[in-house]
């Protein structure tokens, strides 16, 4: 920690940065990383959905530590994180039957569950609330150290409040060097998109964030599971009393979240129409001497090279996996890259789509573009 105090305070230390492989193999960097978090620190750790930002979670001083770090609101709850899903007893104050299946089927893997909190977790993981949010990680780095750790671990994600999520360690330095204590580098995230969270707090269960687990895969499973409105967008909603009570709940329920530094226009849907109602609007902010960059798949990318902006390319327009774990990386490099806007447009409403438009519409302030004709 190289002299750094364990307090509520922003940390006034370099952050270590400690390296291990992917395949979360035995390590001097997980035990010391492990160590740290039993110390009361906060290490920055791989997860197959993006870097999260960990503390023990049944120690509410260093939780606090996480919220100060990120300078995160206390009303925005936190994720618990278990090595495996025979744990979960120890954290729940009671289990509902479904998640026993939905462990069975997802853990380990990106779905949070949202159940009952247990004596063992401090209200301030919860935002004060009766319910927490669990999952059990699939990356093999993460289970190494939550293993090393043998404390459950609350950790959103590693990066400052609201900003773009972090897919890889640089990420996580850029945005809290100095503020935390560990970074354990175990190379970019597989997914690249927040966890799934299914809140089984409601009857029927009720889809909150769309993630890695899809919502066409929750119903194999739990026919009756609902999901976001189709004309209603749950940035609306939150306006509500149904909306706050979900913000207690689960994170990442904010109208503006994942959020770049530079304005960020999102057309609403695919197409021809949307692509040509992209391609005029870098027309117009070119015309103003503005500076533009754009996030698309690779075929759009090379449709609109004629175009003198910043290019992201995406991945193959039909592989919504690669563009989904290329997304916040793309996203941050534009960011980093002195424009006045960025553009983008999201994909179709099913499958990993869902959570792209949810992260795309949240980026850009809560609102979409509509084009005409779509």
């Amino acid at each position: 920690m190289r002299g750094g105090r364990m307090s509520g305070n922003i940390p006034h230390h370099a952050t270590l940065v400690l390296t291990t492989t992917p395949d979360g193999a035995p390590s001097d960097a997980i035990t010391r990383a492990a160590a740290l978090l039993h110390a009361g620190g906060l290490v920055a750790f791989p997860t197959e959905t993006v870097y999260g930002l960990g503390a023990d979670a049944t120690n509410p001083l260093a939780v606090q530590r996480i919220f100060t770090a990120k300078e995160r609101p206390s009303s925005d709850p936190l994720i618990v994180h278990l090595p495996d899903a025979a744990q979960l007893a120890d954290v729940a104050a009671e289990i509902p039957p479904v998640a026993l299946a939905l462990a069975q089927r997802f853990w380990p893997g990106p779905l949070t569950l949202i159940v009952p909190r247990g004596a063992s977790i401090p209200a301030i993981v919860a935002a004060g609330g009766d319910s927490i949010g669990v999952r059990v990680p699939a990356h093999p780095v993460a289970r190494a150290l939550l293993r090393a750790a043998g404390v459950p671990v609350a950790a959103p994600s590693a990066n400052r409040f609201m900003h773009t999520s972090p897919t890889t360690a640089a990420h996580v330095l850029a945005d809290l060097e100095g503020r935390i204590d560990c970074v354990l580098d175990g190379g970019p995230c597989a997914i690249g998109i927040e966890s799934t969270v299914l809140d089984l707090m409601t009857d029927p269960p009720r889809l909150l964030r769309p993630g890695g687990v899809t919502l066409e895969a929750l119903r194999e499973l739990l026919p009756t599971v609902r999901g976001p409105s189709p004309d209603t967008t749950e940035a609306a909603e939150a306006t509500g009393e149904a909306g706050m009570e979900r913000m207690m709940r689960a994170p990442g329920q904010m109208a503006r979240h994942y959020a770049p530094h530079t304005p960020f226009i999102v057309f609403a849907g695919p197409g021809p129409a949307t692509l040509a109602a992209l391609a005029a609007e870098a027309h117009a902010a070119l015309a103003r001497g503005a500076r533009v960059g754009a996030l698309l798949p690779d075929e759009e990318a090379a449709a609109l090279a004629y175009l003198p902006i910043q290019m992201a390319r995406l991945g193959p327009r039909a592989d919504l996996a690669t563009i989904t774990r290329r997304l916040y990386a793309a996203l941050r490099t534009l960011d980093a890259a002195g424009l006045d806007v960025i553009l983008a447009h999201t994909f179709e409403r099913e499958g990993l789509g869902l959570a792209l438009e949810d992260r795309l519409r949240r980026a850009a302030g809560g609102t979409l573009r509509p084009v005409r004709g779509v």
